[in-house]
C-alpha cells in the first residue's frame, strides 16, 4: 500500500528526518511511536504532500507519490487526520464532514455521512452545531470522520490521542482498530506507545529522525528497551 525508502526533510538549513525506510501493507494498522519532537508528525506531512521532501522516496499503491502534490495524493486516496484536529470551528459539524468529501458529488456522499454518523453517534446530535462548540474528544471524533469522508484507502492519524481522557482514547482507538473491518489501512503516529502498539499489526520506533526498531506490535511491546522508554515499565 505504502512504501518509503531513504525519506530526507528538513525545514530551512535543519534536517529532521534523516533517511526513513518504513512500509504499510494492504489491511494493516502500523504506529510510528516515538518521544515528542521525534519527527514522526513531519513524517505524516511528508506523505500526505504538505512538507518538502529532500531526498527519498515515496509510492503509494505501486505509483511513486514524492513529488505528486498533496490534493492529488487525496484524489489517489491518501487522506489525512493531522496532529491538533485543525477542524473548521466556525461552521457546522455537518458541514465539516461535506468538506470532507469535496472531491464527490455522488450519492454515495450520504451514505458516507450516515457511516461517520454510525461510528460517532454524538456526531449526529451535534450535526447542525457549530464544530468550535465541540469538546476536544468530539473534535477529535469529527476531524477522523472528516477524512474518512475522503474514502481513503490509507488514512494517516496524527495522534489521535493527544489531551484525551482515556476513556475516550479508548473509544478513539476502538473506532481505528474497526477500520480494518472497512478495509481502511491505517498508518498511525502517537507519543501513547502502549495504546497505539496494543491495536496495530506492526510498529516503528522513532528517535530524532530516524527509525530504531521496528517489528510486530507484540514484540516490541515484551523489548526491554520499549518498556523502559516508552511503557514506563
Amino acid at each position: 500500500m505504502l512504501t518509503v525508502e531513504g525519506l530526507r526533510s528538513a525545514y530551512g538549513h535543519i534536517e529532521v528526518l534523516h533517511g526513513i525506510d518504513l512500509e504499510v501493507t494492504s489491511r494493516e494498522i502500523v504506529t510510528v511511536v516515538g518521544a515528542n519532537g521525534a519527527g514522526k508528525t513531519t513524517l505524516l506531512k511528508c506523505l500526505s504532500g504538505t512538507q518538502s521532501v529532500t531526498g527519498g522516496d515515496i509510492r503509494f499503491r505501486g505509483d511513486a507519490l514524492t513529488t505528486v502534490p498533496a490534493y492529488k495524493r487525496l484524489k489517489r486516496g491518501l487522506s489525512q487526520s493531522p496532529e491538533g484536529r485543525q477542524i473548521f470551528t466556525n461552521i457546522s459539524v455537518e458541514e465539516n464532514l461535506r468538506l470532507g468529501a469535496f472531491l464527490f458529488t455522488d450519492d454515495r456522499v450520504e451514505k458516507d455521512m450516515e457511516d461517520a454518523f454510525q461510528m460517532f453517534p454524538i456526531l449526529r446530535e451535534k450535526r447542525n452545531l457549530a464544530a468550535g462548540g465541540l469538546s476536544g474528544g468530539q473534535q477529535q471524533m469529527l476531524a477522523i470522520a472528516r477524512a474518512l469522508m475522503g474514502r481513503p484507502h490509507c488514512l494517516l492519524l496524527d495522534e489521535p490521542s493527544m489531551g484525551l481522557a482515556p476513556l475516550l482514547v479508548a473509544q478513539i482507538f476502538d473506532v481505528v482498530k474497526s477500520l480494518r473491518e472497512k478495509e481502511v489501512t491505517v498508518l498511525l503516529v502517537e507519543q501513547n506507545a502502549f495504546g497505539a502498539l496494543k491495536i496495530a499489526d506492526r510498529g516503528y520506533v522513532m528517535e530524532t529522525g530516524r527509525i530504531t526498531l521496528a517489528g510486530p506490535s507484540d514484540e516490541l511491546i515484551a523489548d526491554p528497551r520499549i518498556r523502559e522508554a516508552y511503557l514506563g515499565i
